[in-house]
Parts: C-alpha cells; structure tokens; sequence
C-alpha cells in the first residue's frame, strides 16, 4: 500500500476506528445507494415576484398534489384533495378560516390528521430513517416518528395510532401538530432546489425571497444576469450600483432598496429634486404595480432620470478604461448633437427624444460632476454597508456559480457564446482568449475576486469590472446579446435603434451536434444528459415550446415576472426530476396568496413529460451515489487494513 493511501485510511480510522464502526457505515451506505433518488425542483427567472415563488415552492410545482393523488386515489373527492393540498401549502391561514367556519372541529382534526400522516409516510418512505429524524420539528418529532414508523410489535396498530392521534386533540396540541406535519411534507416532497438564475430585479419582493432560500435546506443556484448587478453592485462597483438603483427606480421598486435592503436613496432624491427640479422626465416613466404609491410619482421620475445619466457617465468610464471589452459602439453620450437633436448609433442618425441633461458637459460627456461624484460615494457606501444585502450575497457566492453540472444536467442560466457554425466564440479577458468551459471559469474566477480580493486591489477593481461585463458584455454568457440598449430604449423612439441582437447559440438549440458540443465540453455523456437553461422567456402565445432538439434542451423561463406575463402568455415553467422521470410544469398567473388560501385556487396548469425512466433510478446512479461508492470502497480498504494489521483497531 502507498504512503498516500495509507495516510488517507489513517485519516479515515479517526472517523471509524474499527471493524465494528466501518462496517456499520457501509452497511448504512449501501442500503442509500438502493433508495430512490429524490426529488429536484428547478426554478428560473423568478425575478422577485416572491408569492408566485413561494406558492411554487410550497406545492413543489403539482409533487404534493400528485402525492395526495397516488395516495388516495379515488377514495377522495376532488374538492376535500383540493382543501388538503391548500391546508398543507398554507397550515396557519387555512387552519384560521377552517376553525371558524367548521361545527365539529374535533371531528374534523380527526380526519385531517389521519390524512396528513399517511402522506407524511408517503413523502418520508424514500428517505432512511435518519434523514427523516433530522427533518423531523423538535416539539413533535418522537410523536411523528411514532405514527409513521410501522410498528410489528403492536396487535391493535389501529388502536395505537387513534390514541395517539385522540390525545393530541384532547390536550389542544392539534392546531400545532397539523402546521408541523404539512411543514415537514413541505420538506420532504423536494430533496434538492435548483435556481437557474435572476432572483432579483422587476418585482418587489428579491430580498424576502433571498429570506426563504437561505432558511431552505438544500439548495444551489446559478448566477444570472440580474444576480450578478446586484453583486457587483454589494461588491462596490459603482456601475452596478447605478444599474441596480435605476432598474429599482424603472419598475417602481425604490422601497426594495430603502426598506428591503436598508440602503439610504435620500442623497439621490435631494440631489434629483434639485438638479431635475426643471427638467423634462417624461421619457423616465414609472412601470409602477397595484402596491406602488403614486404621490412619489414625481420624485421617483427625477431620480430615475438622474441615476440613468449616472449609470450612462459610470458605464463610459468603464468601457474606455477596457478597450479589450469591445464595447465602444456603447459610447453614445458623446454622439449627440444637441443642436439638430440627433445621435449617431452605429453610424445611422436618429432623433433623440430627449436632450435636457443638466449635468452633461458635451466636451466631457463621462465626466460626472461633483454633485454626481458626492452622490455616487455616498451610495456606493450605503451598499458595502447594508448587512442584509451583505449577507444574501455572500449565500449566493457560496451555494452558487455561473454553472453547474448535476445529476448527467448542465445548469446555467444564458448561453455558450457561439459563432454562426456552432464553433464557440473566443472572447478578450483582460489580454487572453477563452471559450466554452474556460470562459465560464474565468469569469467566475474574476467574479469572486471582485468581491473577496480584499488585499489586492488592483485584482479586486478588475472583478468589479467584469461583474458589469457579465451583467452586459457582448461576450458574456448570461447576457447573451450584442449589446444593451439602455441609451435607445430610453432615448430613440425608433424600435430599430434599440434591438439587441441574440447569440447565435439562440438559433442553435435545434441542431443536435451543437448541443452534443456542449455536453462534450463539460464532460457529460452526449446520449443520456440534458442542458436546463433559464434567461430567455418561452413565448407559447407564438407557438414557442420548452423543449428543444427532442428533450435535449430545455427552457424553463416562462415568465414568472408580471411584466413578461403578456407577451409569453404563461407565468413560468419549472422543471421536476424524480426517480420516474423529467416533467416540464407550465404555470398559470398567481392572482395572490389569499385568494389561494380563500378559493383553494392552485396555479400548477399543465404537466409535460419530458422523459420517462425506463427503470426507476436510485440514489446509486447519481452524483451523490458515485460519492457514496468511492467511500464504500475506501471503507472496504479501511477494514481490509484492520484485519491485515496495517492499522490498529481502537475500541
């Protein structure tokens, strides 16, 4: 035996010190290998509308309805499934309507909980009774354990379990015990979530969802463009600070920033109220929702105007800074002629519906003033110092990535750059050229470097930078685009001037020997893997589908934002992947939490199957399987070393 491996078994016999502890463990890690695999949920775009989120979350896109399904059959009527499908997604609200509309509320707890248990044993049956314990609430878990467990040594088993059950109700534990079930058949219906990218920007509510996945208790995330402006923006990039305040101000959700994140606006509002006080903003309307205050109107207009103008000075600064971006055709500020009120894109003339910026100085457009320069500090402080923000960023950078590869899937959220043949795209990273994998990895590589490089700054300001690239480089793989037209789609009326032209990966995700390119290259097995990808809505009122090249592709940005909702005609796709198969969940609009509550509406519309497993799959044939056979067998050698006296046994 090596040295290497005699230092690793060493290591080893620290956890398991015998043959009695090694081959307990290997026992309990062959028997995982034959459960089945869990359940995965993936979710994409979710773009902070955070009721739509949770209720998605709560039902596990249609598990718990379908389990309600298997586990009952027709023994129940569609409308007392219905109720219990509801009563498990909302235990407190449902439970406050049902006990004062309910006569025999005791009756009533009766019933429900012997139906809560049953699917609490169907949801926990392909679990080992370990990680079931563990999921198990404190207050309650003996009890749980108790009813779920079968019990051979028990004559009367029914008799047992009504006692129980009969008790919990006589000493008015009930209410309780019925919130601890469905919040355990929560947990256990989904083993692992995926988030495909862009938790943040458009709705009001990315901060309460950062809330939820934080507490959720497993759980990865790929970055997509919107996530990354918010970490360039917590790591102090001044252009993604700018980015992320005027897509707040955009869509009416300055209250996201102040109340949700803690971060002061009011150096930007007083500088607005004083500079814009006389302007033209009308180009700066508000896409406000129902909840928005319309007396802010006004000042929201101004501050929109005014971070606009910062972030156009900010971006400038940027891309001239980086030649090797190739963004120049960006540089639109100094293309103005004031006089004719036109501009110059890409060497076409276009009239300019606004040229009222006070703060713009036609001989040094980048420039920013010092009002400007005072604000940008200012906020620039208040997002390094807001804790929450801090915080969710940090969880992000550390259950996250630009991809991931699971399970034989390769997640990301945008694309693989791409020229017209299908070869990948070179692009210019500080100097060098990289492709596929390896400009994925470079980019997070300067991604993380751009938040954690503390001690060396110059490092530290080149992956701020490249946080705005990736939010909107022509080369980066989340953005997918040519270009951002922020300047035309506020400035120019023609709709021609503003088109962003897709990566031509977007017209590719049909030829299958593309797609087989990409699974290559990020070594998964062409024949059997799949790309779940996020980032483009799927327009199903134009005859768009989900799934690509056969199954091999899929698309599950249905539009979860409201302000998407029209033009894909659905709110959002998610995926589900469990030992049977893969199945494409389309959703209908959330109309709110308490008419799900009220009217037991479920938004759950469609189910698709995208592939269905011949044989049922177990732990054994994914990602943590293969981790579990590498350790049986480094614990096999571990015991081969205690019988042959290599290593002492220790009692």
């Amino acid at each position: 035996m090596d040295e290497m491996k005699l230092k690793i078994l060493r290591q080893l016999a620290k956890q398991y010190p015998n043959i009695a502890a090694a081959s307990t463990e290997i026992i309990n890690l062959q028997s995982i290998l034959n459960l089945p695999h869990g359940t995965e949920h993936f979710l994409t775009d979710i773009h902070g509308e955070y009721e739509q989120f949770n209720h998605v979350l709560k039902n596990g896109s249609g598990t718990i309805k379908r389990k309600i399904d298997e586990e009952f059959g027709n023994t129940l009527r569609e409308s007392d499934k219905k109720s219990l499908a509801t009563l498990i997604y909302y235990p407190e609200e449902k439970l406050a309507l049902i006990t004062r509309e309910e006569e025999n509320i005791n009756d009533w707890y009766k019933i429900t909980l012997h139906r809560l248990v049953q699917i609490t044993k169907r949801t926990a049956s392909k679990y080992t009774r370990s990680k079931v314990r563990k999921a198990l609430p404190k207050d309650f878990a003996y009890i749980i354990e108790e009813l779920i467990t079968e019990k051979a040594e028990v004559q009367d088993k029914e008799g047992y379990y009504n006692e129980i059950i009969h008790t919990i109700i006589r000493i008015g534990r009930a209410q309780e015990f019925i919130i601890a079930l469905c919040n355990l058949i929560q947990r256990m219906v989904v083993d692992h979530l995926h988030i495909v990218g862009d938790i943040f920007d458009r709705g009001p509510g990315p901060h309460i969802i950062m809330d939820t996945l934080m507490k959720y208790h497993s759980v990865d995330v790929q970055w997509g463009n919107h996530d990354i402006s918010w970490m360039g923006a917590a790591s102090g990039s001044t252009a993604c600070i700018a980015t992320v305040i005027r897509i707040s101000a955009r869509y009416g959700n300055l209250d996201t920033l102040e109340d949700g994140y803690g971060i002061n606006l009011i150096p930007l509002a007083t500088f607005a109220m004083e500079t814009y006080k006389h302007t033209d903003c009308s180009a700066f309307a508000i896409r406000y929702n129902t909840d928005y205050n319309t007396k802010d109107l006004s000042l929201d207009m101004k501050m929109h105007k005014a971070i606009t103008i910062i972030q156009l000075k900010l971006e400038g600064q940027l891309i001239m800074r980086h030649p090797e971006f190739g963004m120049e055709d960006r540089l639109l500020l100094d293309k103005i002629d004031y006089d004719k009120k036109t501009v110059m894109v890409d060497g076409v003339e276009y009239e300019i519906r606004d040229v009222d910026f006070p703060t713009v100085d036609p001989r040094h457009p980048y420039e920013l003033t010092p009002e400007e320069a005072l604000v940008v500090e200012r906020l620039q402080q208040a997002f390094l110092h807001s804790e929450k923000l801090q915080r969710h960023v940090r969880f992000l950078y550390s259950k996250g990535s630009l991809y991931k590869v699971h399970n034989s899937n390769l997640l990301y959220h945008g694309c693989i750059p791409m020229e017209e043949d299908g070869t990948f795209s070179e692009i210019n990273i500080y100097g060098k050229k990289y492709r596929g994998r390896e400009l994925y990895d470079v980019l997070e590589a300067y991604a993380r470097k751009g938040y954690y490089s503390v001690h060396d700054i110059s490092e530290k300001r080149k992956g701020e930078d490249i946080l705005w690239y990736i939010w909107a480089g022509p080369g980066s793989p989340v953005f997918g685009k040519d270009k951002m037209a922020t300047f035309e789609a506020y400035f120019i009326d023609d709709p021609a001037a503003s088109r962003e032209k897709k990566n031509s990966y977007y017209a590719l995700i049909e030829n299958e020997d593309v797609l087989n390119s990409i699974l290559r290259e990020f070594d998964l097995d062409e024949e059997h893997s799949h790309i779940i990808n996020g980032h483009v809505p799927v327009e199903l009122k134009k005859g768009d589908s989900p799934i690509k090249c056969g199954g091999k592709l899929l698309v599950i940005d249905g539009g979860f934002s409201k302000a998407y909702q029209g033009k894909t005609g659905i709110a959002g796709y998610t995926l589900i992947a469990n030992s049977h198969g893969m199945w494409l969940v389309a959703h209908e609009p959330f109309e709110s939490k308490d008419a799900a509550v009220k009217k037991e509406s479920d938004i759950v519309s469609d189910s698709i199957l995208v592939e269905g497993y011949p044989m049922r799959h177990y732990v054994a044939d994914t990602d943590i399987g293969r981790q579990l056979k590498e350790s049986i067998h480094d614990l096999e050698e571990l015991l081969e070393a205690f019988r042959s006296g290599v290593i002492t046994e220790k009692a």
